[in-house]
């Protein structure tokens, strides 16, 4: 890789989402997760929404923003328990919200259902002003529920639709052949570009789940990521920073 990379090592740190979603995650562990996350400047620390209160303490001083995992990982929660869930962690100090759809609800055609979901924790994101991303969890839908899911968002508007959680399970079968399944279980540059060729500039796109390397973070801000979530933060801007020297 050549060091005339576009971005500065601060540029970056503003398009990570750096991830705690562990649950065995102590409070000494979202400490020094927090002040790390300080010290590089990350654009937000994604965690569940039960230490967001914690994590907001720990950030008091700091740009760095609070995000919380609502749904998080299986979407499998009812609407009501998402949108308390979503409000919940709001009242606790969190800046933006990335829920998990009904994915089930979803693959059985009920795009009323997905809709809705959708609305209404957009709007309630709205009513406070807080930032609310849409994640998709891309491996286990076809291509047509990909382009569903984006055509349900222009029509609701969130700030961003999400590639994955980066728990997801690959599952062969729906779309592709599992060995292609098995390579889709985090952000892909196929859907990244997909979602934003349906999207366009009205909606953002965030890429997550197995962005590791300085490379693949590169790729897939080329590809129209706008935002980048991994628990790999630390490593990419080192690997930045030591390109440029």
């Amino acid at each position: 890789m050549s060091n005339d990379c576009m971005y500065t090592s601060e540029e970056m740190a503003g398009l990570i989402d750096q991830t705690l979603l562990k649950p065995y995650a102590t409070k000494q562990d979202l400490d020094a997760f927090c002040k790390e996350s300080d010290r590089y400047g990350f654009k937000m620390v994604a965690i569940h929404s039960a230490p967001v209160k914690l994590c907001k303490a720990f950030l008091k001083d700091s740009k760095v923003l609070v995000g919380a995992a609502v749904g998080f990982p299986l979407g499998q929660t009812t609407l009501e328990c998402k949108v308390k869930e979503t409000e919940l962690a709001i009242a606790d100090g969190a800046d933006e919200i990335d829920y998990v759809i009904n994915i089930g609800r979803l693959r059985s055609g009920d795009t009323v259902y997905i809709e809705e979901e959708m609305r209404r924790i957009v709007k309630v994101c709205r009513a406070h002003e807080k930032t609310v991303k849409v994640i998709f969890e891309n491996c286990y839908l076809t291509t047509e529920e990909k382009k569903t899911m984006c055509e349900i968002a222009l029509r609701v508007r969130p700030d961003y639709i999400k590639t994955s959680t980066g728990f997801g399970t690959p599952i062969a079968g729906i779309g592709m052949s599992e060995a292609d399944r098995l390579a889709a279980v985090g952000a892909t540059l196929e859907d990244v570009r997909l979602m934003k060729s349906i999207v366009g500039n009205k909606i953002k796109v965030k890429a997550a789940g197995g962005i590791r390397r300085l490379e693949d973070a590169l790729a897939m801000l080329d590809a129209g990521a706008e935002r980048l979530g991994t628990s790999a933060g630390v490593k990419i801007i080192e690997a930045l920073k030591s390109l440029k020297q």
